[in-house]
């Protein structure tokens, strides 16, 4: 696969205007899509794929990195850390208490990796191996012993309303509903459902997994939420890394078009030309 060598003057995403900062657990970002790491044929392709993106935020699997899992052997030591913040998550638990002690080891690992006061985890209570859909009750457990133990959790969670209400309530610094399965590339099937929580939520919502083209990574936008993670859209697409520059202009461009108040629908036609005027026989 020919992979893109872009200038960074080609691949640089322009700031949305006026626009206020991404703001998670008190930390600022400029960029709204968060991206992950599984996935690519190589790191090179990854690093460039990231870059061209202009995602700050990165999540990266503790458990597979920990445990040297194929195509995560040096993965932690593939990134530059001083100009990405990491998003330990805890892929693969399928507990609460799974999840607890590696999201424990990702904190440990953002600290080796020289961001001290990184205590932010992606929580991924997961025991569904063909869906690789959330356990709602899980995660609420997960979720309020990590936020005692001081963790910035960001909860991977179905579209549900109500979870998420609970998930706030308990501390957590964002929720993160799926827009479809992970990796299924299916879009945005709980539309819905992620409007109401967006319309509820006084924390982030970042809408995570199932995004499968910059359209939908508008869309998702344009709905109104915060932020986007895309993964495997960007890892698995025949060129990542027009694919990752793609989806940041996408995030950009649906967060305007959300801070600019799209039209009314009509059920007629409204001429854009005024009548007044014309020349007429």
């Amino acid at each position: 696969m020919q992979v893109l060598d872009p200038s960074p003057s080609a691949l640089e995403i322009t700031p949305t205007p006026e626009d206020a900062p991404l703001v998670i657990a008190g930390r600022e970002f400029r960029s709204r899509l968060m991206t992950g790491t599984g996935k690519y044929a190589n790191f090179e392709t990854m690093r460039q794929a990231i870059a061209a993106s202009g995602s700050e935020i990165v999540t990266v699997a503790v458990r597979r990195v920990q445990t040297n899992a194929p195509g995560h052997e040096g993965l932690a030591e593939a990134l530059d850390w001083s100009r990405i913040w990491m998003l330990p998550n805890t892929a693969g638990c399928k507990t609460a208490e799974e999840a607890i002690r590696v999201a424990r080891l990702g904190r440990e690992m953002a600290k080796l990796l020289g961001q001290e006061d990184n205590h932010f985890v992606k929580l991924e209570v997961i025991p569904d191996a063909k869906y690789l859909l959330p356990d709602p009750i899980g995660t609420l457990q997960a979720a309020e012993q990590l936020v005692k133990e001081g963790f910035a959790v960001l909860p991977y969670v179905n579209a549900d309303p109500i979870l998420a209400q609970r998930l706030e309530a308990v501390g957590c610094a964002t929720v993160m509903p799926l827009g479809s399965p992970i990796g299924s590339g299916q879009g945005i099937r709980n539309a819905a459902n992620i409007r109401i929580i967006i319309e509820n939520a006084t924390i982030p919502v970042v809408v995570d997994a199932g995004i499968g083209t910059p359209s939908e990574a508008a869309a998702a936008m344009e709905m109104g939420a915060d932020a986007l993670l895309i993964n495997t859209a960007i890892a698995k697409a025949q060129n990542p890394v027009l694919m990752g520059h793609a989806m940041g202009l996408a995030t950009t461009a649906g967060r305007l078009a959300y801070r600019s108040g799209r039209i009314p629908i009509q059920s007629h036609a409204s001429a854009s030309s005024p009548l007044a005027g014309r020349i007429t026989e």
